[in-house]
């Protein structure tokens, strides 16, 4: 789990970029790239800071390992690109942190997130007050949601595991 003092440094700055990527694959079925550079600007700055240099260069390692895992996965039609490309940029906030607690969250979130916007969705007042979201009308997920909670919740998660 990430150090309660980092995820301080982290959070600020990932919850905007997190709603911003969610609210746009919903919207627009796209995370922007500017999303995706802006999130790996934070590393770049806010991961300095928050981490020892190990760590910190460990992190860009990982934002290429799964940077060549997502391009692999895109092209075999399992994730778009854009969600490659925003996993790939929010991958080093997780360098220290285990695999199986990583792992879960994500399964959490994805189960959650594809549930509520299946239900969301189905929900006729919901629909009328966003008629051009894009992920209304798609059989494909918008998988920035999951993504997105999955890096809030780690990020909260050494609050809320106390």
């Amino acid at each position: 789990m990430i150090a309660p003092t980092a995820a301080l440094w982290f959070l600020p700055f990932c919850l905007p970029v997190a709603v911003w990527v969610a609210w746009s694959d919903m919207k627009f079925m796209k995370i922007p790239n500017k999303a995706v550079m802006v999130m790996a600007a934070v590393w770049a700055v806010v991961g300095f800071l928050a981490f020892p240099m190990n760590a910190y260069l460990w992190g860009w390692a990982v934002l290429g390992i799964v940077l060549v895992a997502g391009f692999l996965a895109n092209a075999i039609g399992l994730v778009g690109a854009g969600d490659a490309k925003f996993a790939a940029a929010m991958a080093p906030v997780f360098a220290t942190g285990d695999p199986r607690l990583i792992f879960a969250l994500f399964a959490a979130c994805l189960l959650g997130a594809f549930a509520t916007h299946r239900l969301a969705r189905a929900v006729p007042p919901l629909r009328r007050a966003l008629p051009d979201w894009e992920s209304w009308n798609r059989k494909d997920f918008p998988m920035g949601l999951a993504l997105a909670g999955t890096l809030i919740f780690y990020l909260l998660a050494p609050f809320l595991a106390k």
